[in-house]
């Protein structure tokens, strides 16, 4: 995969958003950008949670049945989930039927309340500061110092499938790092 690509509409976005409109929606508007708020941020994590060995774009694809599945990851609600709860999402064809994920988002869900300050204030205070943006694709780390913190100290707190490899993909999609390409048109003028 290249590392840039000049579409249509002769933007230069970075080379995995091409393959499809989806792709280019979330890397457009979504990816990158920064997040805040503890539920949207549990929405992240869950949803990199059940990404892990599987395509983004199935997770995209799916989103909107995991929202609905997991109450809009409102963190207090999924927090109440029951092992009925359990059995109701892996009947759930609409979302990725993984026990070990589902009872992970629901531990997590748990583990996010007890959180004190909160989840956002506990995430952000990972992020590392700003770095120059990279020139390809290969310039784009898997794993940083900063996300191996992040994961342990989750780990720490009883959350489960949030590896380094998972806590930097987090920080990559809600702007806690900038890792769109140094030509992407995505926030080129700041």
């Amino acid at each position: 995969m290249s590392s840039v690509a000049v579409l249509a509409d002769d933007k230069v976005r970075c080379g995995w958003s091409e393959s499809s409109q989806l792709y280019r929606d979330y890397h457009d508007t979504e990816w990158g950008q920064p997040l805040h708020g503890d539920d949207a941020l549990f929405e992240r994590i869950s949803l990199e949670a059940f990404q892990s060995g599987l395509s983004w774009l199935t997770i995209l694809r799916k989103r909107p049945a995991f929202r609905a599945a997991f109450d809009g990851f409102a963190i207090e609600r999924v927090a109440e989930f029951t092992e009925a709860d359990a059995q109701r999402l892996l009947a759930d064809s609409g979302i990725v039927r993984n026990r070990a994920k589902i009872e992970a988002c629901i531990a997590n869900a748990r583990a996010a309340l007890e959180v004190e300050g909160g989840l956002d204030q506990l995430l952000w205070s990972f992020a590392p500061p700003p770095r120059p943006r990279p020139r390809t694709l290969t310039d784009v780390p898997a794993v940083t110092p900063e996300s191996t913190a992040l994961a342990k100290e989750l780990k720490k707190r009883g959350f489960r499938f949030v590896g380094p490899t998972t806590a930097y993909a987090l920080m990559q999609a809600t702007g806690m790092v900038d890792d769109h390409l140094v030509d992407c048109w995505v926030g080129a003028s700041a």
